[in-house]
């Protein structure tokens, strides 16, 4: 864990005796400014490649929700989060905008961990969609990998219900890119865990505005 933080912040690591202060705050200054700028670049490029598929995306979603559809997201540990808060984008949307069904799975605390703890971890997101999920519902699945299990399993499950699935992943897209049952991909081509949710949090943002803008 030291070496890995090191790495991102070396200011914070190095021998500062007698340091100067104002050196300190310029690395720190420098170090920002990179990482700003790393995921605008970022973000631009998933913009420039990934364009189309949003868009098509956007329109495929607002489908589902036109006829009586619902979204349910999901994720683990720091995409877990990300899960709970694209299901936030729909249900309180800005003014204007209408609210639209969403649930993340990873909010009933007392279902995931008995699912967990009586059947198995790998089916802690599919169990609840073989439960919920209709033929109209869209399944969102959040990774900065593509190789979580438990999404995997999710998606071979809405897959059969005829629900439509988008998955958001990064660096090289994983098993999730590997695997037919993902309607939708969107990659974040980044080795970073940090630069990765970055740009999947836009990514859902958007998905969320052209959902919402396609049921107006």
């Amino acid at each position: 864990m030291t070496d890995a933080m090191s790495e991102l912040y070396p200011f914070l690591y190095a021998d500062r005796d007698g340091a100067d202060v104002d050196a300190v705050l310029d690395e720190v200054r420098a170090s920002t400014v990179a990482k700003a700028r790393e995921i605008m670049e970022l973000r631009g490029r998933v913009h420039r490649e990934q364009r189309r598929e949003l868009a098509e995306a956007g329109a495929a979603m607002a489908a589902r929700f036109a006829r009586g559809g619902r979204l349910f997201s999901f994720g683990n540990g720091g995409s877990s989060t990300d899960a709970q808060d694209l299901a936030t984008q729909f249900m309180n949307p800005p003014r204007g905008t209408p609210p639209l069904p969403a649930f993340a799975l990873t909010a009933e605390t007392a279902v995931v961990t008995a699912l967990s703890n009586d059947v198995g971890f790998d089916v802690v997101f599919s169990r609840q969609l073989a439960a919920f999920g209709r033929a109209d519902d869209i399944a969102v699945g959040l990774s900065t990998s593509g190789n979580s299990a438990n999404l995997l399993s999710a998606f071979d499950q809405a897959r059969r219900v005829g629900m439509l699935t988008v998955g958001i992943t990064g660096d090289s897209g994983g098993r999730m890119a590997e695997q037919a049952g993902v309607d939708h991909l969107f990659v974040v081509p980044s080795s970073s865990v940090h630069r990765i949710q970055e740009a999947q949090t836009t990514i859902y943002h958007v998905l969320a505005d052209l959902a919402a803008e396609g049921r107006r």
